[in-house]
């Protein structure tokens, strides 16, 4: 069973899970003449709603990419997420507001038996099922599913609180409802905050894993002609699609045909193991003992010197221009590229007179 089969099947666990509860109380609250319980049965509908968009939102995903799309439709699983953070997020102001009502007028509460098995049956399902949805998101690297999980597991918190503070009220005559449920509330107003975090930060265009980057670098070393990777971007356009460049140096004797085969090559290992469409570029290193090969040497070793300087390549050398370009890549505490690039070339136009010098900065895109 593929990702997107499991996503749904978890959820259609959770709209069946809720639909069956809200029955269970419905039946009860009937029969008990309770007008309460037949209410939060109404409630227990509506929590199915956020496996609903769950659904409605992995469908919507599956969608293949079209004119307008041609990326596809896998960045709505986000939209998915964000909204159940924003069901999760209103719960919880929800909560709050009703808790500082009752700090303000504490009432005691009044429990019969009937309604007791209904809470703790409620309760008992709630945690099971938002346990179960919560796993499943973590395990598919799924926002919406693990948003969905929390939602169900924040009502059974809830409700266990007001269980507990009816309990201690009975047993002491001490009223913790407010306090506990003022808590509680922020609690999940935190968490629904964090929860939107997530998919946001997906659609602004978040840093992918260090461990990704790491075993791609690896991956594309483990070419013979490859000397360095560079400059890898990434775009992820939802679970099953990123979009990406790189480049790789190697050595300035390689033909045409030799980088041809040598970037399908590398193309076409990203996609099969990764998902990623791969545009790769060149930078020639070079060989052997000549004019070139001294002035690359000479231009590394000078920017080398500068500690802020993490990264050095993409040397060229035209001759018939006499100019020389090259790429670095400075660390966090360079906060201003003009000052750092006017300063290398001042140094470079020292060592190699005669020169016309163009560097360009680049930035850490992934690691």
């Amino acid at each position: 069973m593929n990702r997107n089969a499991q996503i749904i099947r978890t959820s259609v666990v959770g709209v069946v899970t809720n639909v069956l509860l809200a029955a269970f109380k419905a039946i009860v609250g009937v029969l008990s003449h309770s007008f309460a319980i037949v209410m939060d049965a109404v409630n227990n509908l509506s929590d199915a709603l956020s496996s609903v968009i769950t659904i409605i939102g992995t469908k919507l995903s599956q969608r293949p990419a079209d004119r307008k799309h041609p990326f596809g439709y896998g960045r709505v699983e986000y939209f998915s997420a964000i909204i159940i953070a924003v069901i999760v997020l209103s719960a919880g102001v929800t909560s709050l507001i009703e808790s500082v009502k009752k700090l303000i007028n504490p009432t005691a509460p009044s429990y019969t038996t009937v309604t007791l098995i209904v809470i703790i049956v409620a309760i008992v399902v709630k945690l099971l099922l938002g346990s179960y949805v919560k796993r499943q998101g973590k395990k598919l690297k799924s926002d919406a599913l693990i948003a969905s999980g929390s939602d169900a597991l924040f009502d059974a918190i809830i409700t266990l609180a007001t269980l507990v503070s009816a309990a201690v009220m009975l047993i002491w005559g001490v009223s913790l409802d407010g306090i506990l449920g003022t808590l509680i509330s922020a609690f999940i107003i935190k968490a629904g905050i964090e929860m939107i975090a997530s998919p946001v930060n997906e659609l602004l265009g978040a840093r992918v894993s260090p461990e990704l980057i790491s075993e791609i670098k690896r991956e594309i070393m483990e070419f013979d002609e490859v000397h360095g990777v560079y400059d890898i971007i990434l775009h992820n356009y939802g679970h099953d699609l990123m979009i990406g460049s790189l480049h790789v140096s190697v050595d300035d004797t390689l033909t045409a045909q030799d980088i041809h085969i040598l970037t399908r090559k590398i193309s076409t290992l990203m996609y099969a193991r990764h998902n990623i469409i791969m545009t790769v570029g060149i930078y020639s290193v070079a060989t052997g003992k000549n004019k070139r090969k001294e002035l690359q040497t000479l231009v590394t070793q000078t920017l080398a010197a500068h500690r802020e300087i993490v990264q050095i390549h993409g040397f060229y050398y035209d001759e018939k221009e006499n100019a020389i370009a090259v790429d670095i890549v400075p660390d966090y505490s360079v906060t201003d590229d003009a000052e750092l690039c006017k300063t290398l070339t001042e140094e470079l136009s020292a060592a190699i007179p005669g020169k016309a010098f163009l560097i360009t900065v680049d930035h850490n895109y992934s690691d």
